[in-house]
């Protein structure tokens, strides 16, 4: 998700950068979620390998820690890079109240991942601010597609199955929900950007998502 504030800049900031407090809210963030994601996903470890919630927590750390690498890291890199190629300053700030939510829900059963977004500031038209706004769920529905891809080769005994279509699915719940058309979500600028491409690019993430929850078989 992104934040956008006008105001001109310099070409210099068309290159890559990170600030250090922005290191430093994208580290609690990675560490907080991976946490969350892995207080959820402990029971269904234990229940599909056979293990003991202790061992069981700790595969899903590891689990987890991919999930929020792929789901949630790259997501929001790919809005700040994107953004910095075309002359914005961004930076990615947390939402204090958003890691709080994340945390209590985790202990029911679900992550409400709202840990924060990309600031962005410059001059960018409305094409700019779509495809900037896109390249985050684009990123998830790319990388869900990936681990679906690899899923749908493995024996589905293997660990590893379990773990590519949980990454794979978060990654395509993810790409699902922030392409929902409401501000601030990076739906609501894609779509008044261009609506052909919201169309294709959601109708992409729902049928993906429903194999990956095995709703649709193939």
């Amino acid at each position: 998700m992104i934040e956008e504030y006008s105001v001109y800049l310099p070409r210099a900031y068309r290159r890559i950068r990170f600030g250090r407090l922005e290191l430093l809210h994208i580290l609690l963030a990675v560490v907080v979620l991976t946490f969350a994601f892995a207080v959820v996903l402990t029971s269904s470890t234990a229940a599909q390998l056979g293990l003991s919630y202790l061992d069981a927590f700790g595969y899903s750390i590891g689990i987890s820690f991919l999930i929020v690498l792929t789901g949630f890291l790259l997501h929001e890199l790919a809005h700040k890079f994107v953004a910095q190629r075309n002359g914005a300053w961004a930076e990615f700030r947390v939402y204090p109240f958003g890691l709080i939510l994340a945390l209590a829900f985790a202990f029911f059963g679900f992550v409400f991942a709202a840990p924060g977004a990309v600031y962005i500031q410059g001059n960018i038209t409305r094409r700019q601010n779509g495809i900037i706004s896109i390249s985050g769920p684009l990123m998830n529905l790319a990388l869900g597609a990936i681990f679906l891809a690899f899923w749908f080769v493995m024996p589905s005994s293997s660990i590893f199955a379990f773990i590519l279509r949980w990454i794979g699915t978060i990654n395509l719940l993810l790409a699902a929900f922030n392409l929902i058309p409401i501000p601030p979500l990076d739906g609501s600028k894609v779509i008044r950007w261009n609506v052909p491409i919201f169309v294709l690019v959601f109708a992409i993430t729902i049928v993906l998502l429903l194999i990956g929850l095995g709703i649709v078989a193939v």
